[in-house]
C-alpha cells in the first residue's frame, strides 16, 4: 500500500489559492451599492446617468424650501432656449404653487416629484414610501395638470423597498453623477469649473432653485456645455422607458 504525504506548506497554497478565487468571484458581483452574495439578491439602482453616444446631458433642479431664484433660473433657460427638469417637495408646491404653474406652463421644465416632506426614505415603512409619493404626485398634479413619473429621493436616500414603490407607481428614481455643490455656496465660478470638469454624455446634473450662487453659475454652465458641444434635453427625454439594464455604477444602458 502506497502513502503519498502531502506537505503542510502544499495544504496552505491551495488554501489560499481557493480564497482568492473566492474574492474574485465575489468581485464579479459587485454592485456599487453592496456585494452580491448570488446572482439572485442584486441591489437595486436607480438611474445616476445613461449611456448614450448623443453628446447630451440634463440640467436638474431640487425644490424644496426657498423660492426666489426660481423665476430666474426659468428666465436663464428661456434666454439660451433649452429645457431642464425641476423636482419638488409637496410641502413645496402647496407653498409655492403658482411658480410651479409657471414652470409647468412654460413648457421648459419638467417636473418630478422630491417626496412630500423631503425625509430619509429609507427610513420609512412602506406604507409611509407610498404615502409620500402619492401625497406629493396628488399636489404636482393638482397643480400642472399633469402626473409625474420622475423621483428623485431627498438626500439621494434610497432602499429597495424605496426603489420598488416608486417602480410600483410608475416613477422612474432618479439621481445624478454631476453634483455642483451649489448648497455649499460655491462661487459661481467654483460650480461652473466643477459641472464642466466633470460631465460626459447622458449626464444628469444635481443642482437646487434656492442656491446662494446657482443663478449666476447657469449661465457659465450653459455656454460652457455648449463650447464643448453638448445639447441639453430633460431626464425624460433621455431617459430609456423600456428594455434597459443599470450597471454597477447607475449608468442607464439599452439592452
Amino acid at each position: 500500500m502506497k502513502f503519498i504525504i502531502v506537505k503542510k506548506s502544499f495544504i496552505l497554497k491551495v488554501l489560499l489559492a481557493n480564497i482568492l478565487i473566492a474574492v474574485i468571484v465575489m468581485t464579479c458581483y459587485y454592485t456599487g451599492s453592496a456585494v452580491v452574495w448570488s446572482n439572485m439578491t442584486t441591489r437595486k439602482l436607480p438611474i445616476y446617468c445613461v449611456k448614450t453616444d448623443e453628446k447630451a446631458v440634463a440640467l436638474s433642479f431640487d425644490a424644496a424650501w426657498g423660492a426666489d431664484n426660481t423665476l430666474k433660473i426659468l428666465d436663464i433657460l428661456s434666454e439660451y432656449d433649452i429645457k431642464a427638469n425641476f423636482f419638488a417637495v409637496g410641502f413645496w408646491v402647496e407653498k409655492y404653487g403658482d411658480k410651479l404653474k409657471t414652470l409647468s406652463d412654460s413648457g421648459r421644465m419638467e417636473i418630478g416629484t422630491h417626496s412630500n416632506t423631503h425625509p430619509n426614505m429609507s427610513k420609512l415603512s412602506r406604507d409611509n414610501i407610498r404615502l409620500e409619493l402619492e401625497t406629493s404626485m396628488d399636489l404636482i398634479e393638482s397643480v400642472t395638470g399633469k402626473r409625474p413619473d420622475l423621483f428623485r429621493a431627498p438626500y439621494g436616500d434610497y432602499s429597495d423597498t424605496v426603489l420598488t414603490v416608486a417602480e410600483e407607481l410608475g416613477l422612474y428614481t432618479i439621481q445624478w453623477d454631476v453634483d455642483s455643490l451649489d448648497w455649499k455656496d460655491l462661487s459661481a465660478n467654483d460650480i461652473a469649473v466643477r459641472i464642466l470638469g466633470r460631465v460626459k454624455n447622458g449626464s444628469i446634473v444635481l443642482m437646487h432653485n434656492d442656491g446662494k450662487h446657482t443663478v449666476e453659475a447657469l449661465p457659465l454652465v450653459i455656454e460652457g456645455l455648449k463650447n464643448k458641444g453638448y445639447t441639453f434635453k430633460t431626464i425624460g427625454e433621455m431617459i430609456y422607458r423600456d428594455n434597459f439594464t443599470i450597471a454597477h455604477d447607475g449608468t442607464q444602458i439599452r439592452s
